[in-house]
């Protein structure tokens, strides 16, 4: 099991439809956070490779709405 984070800087104010947009992406998203700070999200995902967080990394990054992301792989 891979466990990763994503964090999401959003360059629309719509956090409502962004949060839900990114929770049902894919059933490895196992929770999305709207958070205060450098960025506006935090979504975990649970996956089974490191290829699966790119899936769900790239998606997240595509989405209308969205600025930037970066992707942090638990090690633990």
């Amino acid at each position: 099991m891979v466990t990763a984070y994503v964090m999401v800087k959003a360059s629309t104010g719509d956090v409502d439809r962004l949060k839900e947009s990114m929770l049902n992406l894919d059933d490895g998203v196992k929770s999305v956070s709207i958070v205060a700070g450098d960025v506006d999200f935090i979504v975990k995902a649970d996956v089974e490779s490191p290829a699966e967080v790119k899936t769900i990394a790239a998606s997240i990054h595509e989405m209308s709405g969205i600025e930037r992301t970066q992707t942090y792989i638990a090690m633990d």
